[in-house]
């Protein structure tokens, strides 16, 4: 199990330096000019010339990308352009609001989609399950952004329970984590109905029920964990899809997390930022795919020797 977290760790390495020459890439073929955004429409060309000198900007895309690459091994991932700050420290404040964030509403996901997908699968053809169904038909079709506008007119603006921006208290967690949790909520209902039904079926469910154990225990001890396989790996997937969700869901809300940062960067040409984003997402999907695979094994022993 080590040697397999290692070999998955060092993949991260190649990974990050193709993602971040793409990232350098894409931002030098995109439109707009940053010394033009920071200096406005008014400066001059020596005004302009001697800051994307001070930015470095007038090197070449290769030399740029080498000169991050070694600042970013060395833990400096370059400072913003328009405030001047320390991208790790902006990244860092920012993403712990993200991060409640993304945990809140993944917990309330696979907490209410475990639950209800193992009611509809022992309740199956019934009109729980005929109702369960057409739920989740309905919130895999929902955007985000609708939804999350539907919920501020409704317990922001009609009932006055949730404010609707702005970040500090609980009350400011509810109705964003809402918004971002229905569409995983409903692939893992989905997928743990399926599943269920699947061991449901099986020989040795047959056989528990046949020498009489209680219900309960046949369904959570021996089917639950036998299902559990194929929902943990959409779960690791659909919770590293959250970190996309917020930046929606972050900006519809007025929440100062990594997400709103990001789009405010891309709006600004602040590329430092949009770097740092880019890599940061990309290391923390690749460690909760890794941490479900682990998590995986663990619970399918069969999986270990694979």
């Amino acid at each position: 199990m080590a040697l397999y977290i290692f070999k998955r760790v060092a993949q991260l390495v190649p990974l990050l330096l193709v993602i971040a020459f793409v990232v350098f890439v894409a931002l030098s073929l995109a439109p707009g000019d940053p010394t033009t955004l920071l200096l406005g429409q008014n400066a001059t060309p020596d005004e302009v010339a001697r800051l994307n000198h001070e930015l470095g900007l007038d090197r070449s895309v290769v030399v740029q990308y080498f000169s991050f690459i070694g600042d970013a091994l060395g833990g400096d991932l370059g400072e913003s352009y328009r405030s001047g700050r320390d991208v790790v420290s902006e990244l860092g404040r920012t993403a712990s609001v993200s991060a409640t964030l993304a945990v809140t509403a993944m917990l309330l996901a696979v907490v209410v989609g475990v639950g209800v997908g193992i009611l509809t699968a022992v309740k199956q053809y019934s009109w729980i399950d005929n109702v369960v169904r057409v739920g989740v038909l309905a919130l895999v079709s929902m955007p985000v952004f609708w939804l999350a506008i539907l919920l501020i007119i409704l317990f922001s603006v009609k009932l006055s329970i949730f404010p609707a921006f702005g970040w500090g208290t609980y009350g400011h967690l509810v109705l964003p984590a809402l918004a971002l949790s229905t569409y995983p909520l409903a692939v893992i209902t989905r997928l743990t109905r399926s599943s269920m039904l699947e061991v449901l079926g099986s020989d040795y469910v047959r056989t528990a029920r046949a020498a009489g154990m209680p219900e309960r225990m046949v369904v959570l001890k021996y089917a639950l964990k036998n299902a559990l396989g194929p929902v943990l790996t959409v779960i690791g997937l659909q919770f590293g899809a959250l970190i996309g969700g917020a930046v929606l869901t972050e900006t519809i809300f007025g929440i100062p997390g990594m997400g709103r940062l990001m789009v405010t960067a891309i709006e600004g040409r602040d590329y430092p930022i949009v770097r740092g984003a880019v890599l940061l997402g990309t290391v923390v999907f690749v460690l909760l795919n890794l941490a479900v695979d682990v998590l995986y094994k663990w619970v399918d022993p069969r999986q270990r020797g694979l």
